[in-house]
């Protein structure tokens, strides 16, 4: 990353707090007509602010600490959009989690791994990344999302796509280990998994790290533009729901425009380290964002319907269920080389593309 130790630039700094304005003024006069298109462009400034921040306080910690922040920071705030947006509902959103969680494995897995392979392949040729820890990475994502996902439509304790309380909390539970055990072998154990092979790729590191308070005031700003984000998309969410009542799409169609606003720092991040060759900054961020998202939003979804009782459906339709294991498949032969072209991630992009149509068409 090009991030220096000098001042951060303005914007960076006037995006996130223009967008906490335009949040209190929708208090005051709604979030109708005009308002509705300022919430958007205060949405896209607090993005892109976002997508700033985390490359500075990632260039200060390093790889593969620096990844795992925006992908935590990103899905603490996904988790608590969806928890705000299922409680405020009825029953009717009782599936919602479940379609965002799927969303975001799609989104990430074929969209913005296939998006990274796809631009970096086509400046740069062939790509290198350490398929050592993209395999594991794999490996816990594929667990995860079938016992989380899949499992329970093939459990008889609760009718229909649904969990028994004790299912329910060992899922979380299951879950939320897992992926502990996952971020330790990430940043500890076996940190050199997740750096890169050579130094090639990491040309761009070579300007010194931003200080220590540079660092500090991007790291509050990047929660600053991440709380916004979620307020801000939330505040569409009306309107998104709305407009997909109005065409006539599925409902899970909600889920996708959530997974996709939450996501979109950790999207533009991706892509833009894949073009400046740092393809193993992508492979960080998207398996991490994605197992992050399944990692935490399960448990956390887990205890507070637990907690309330309310239902909560967590199994995948047939489609989705063909969709998750050709991902899957597709995705343990991308990463099993370590070495990727604009193959890949057309390839990637397809399924992005048929997900994406037949999510709205089915």
């Amino acid at each position: 990353m090009s991030t220096s130790s000098h001042a951060l630039p303005r914007w960076t700094l006037g995006a996130p707090l223009a967008a906490w304005v335009i949040l209190g003024l929708s208090k005051v006069i709604g979030a109708e007509g005009f308002a509705i298109a300022l919430i958007a462009i205060a949405l896209a400034g607090s993005v892109f602010a976002a997508v700033h921040h985390a490359e500075v306080v990632a260039h200060r910690v390093g790889e593969p600490l620096g990844t795992l922040v925006l992908a935590v920071a990103v899905t603490v705030i996904e988790v608590a959009l969806i928890v705000s947006v299922m409680l405020s509902a009825g029953p009717e959103k009782a599936g919602l989690a479940r379609d965002t969680v799927f969303a975001a494995i799609m989104i990430v897995c074929n969209g913005i791994v296939g998006l990274c392979l796809l631009v970096g392949g086509w400046k740069h040729g062939e790509q290198d990344f350490q398929g050592r820890g993209a395999s594991k990475a794999l490996a816990v994502l594929a667990a995860l999302s079938v016992l989380s996902l899949v499992m329970p439509n093939y459990l008889s304790a609760m009718p229909g796509p649904q969990l028994s309380t004790s299912q329910l909390a060992f899922a979380g539970v299951s879950s939320l280990v897992l992926y502990g055990v996952f971020v330790f072998v990430q940043t500890v154990r076996h940190r050199d998994y997740f750096l890169a092979s050579d130094e090639a790729g990491e040309a761009s590191h070579a300007a010194a790290p931003p200080s220590g308070r540079v660092a500090l005031t991007s790291l509050g700003f990047l929660l600053v533009s991440l709380v916004a984000v979620v307020l801000l998309a939330k505040l569409l969410s009306p309107a998104v729901e709305h407009g997909v009542a109005t065409v006539g799409a599925p409902a899970a169609t909600v889920g996708i425009v959530i997974a996709a606003l939450v996501l979109l720092p950790e999207g533009l991040a991706a892509v833009g380290a894949a073009r400046a060759n740092r393809l193993q900054t992508s492979m960080n961020l998207a398996l991490g964002s994605a197992l992050a998202s399944i990692g935490l939003t399960i448990p956390t979804v887990a205890a507070v319907f637990v907690w309330t009782g309310r239902p909560l459906e967590l199994g995948i339709g047939g489609m989705e269920t063909v969709l998750l294991a050709l991902t899957l498949f597709i995705s343990s032969l991308t990463l099993s080389t370590g070495r990727t072209t604009v193959l890949q991630g057309a390839v990637h992009l397809s399924l992005f593309a048929a997900y994406l149509f037949l999510s709205i068409t089915h």
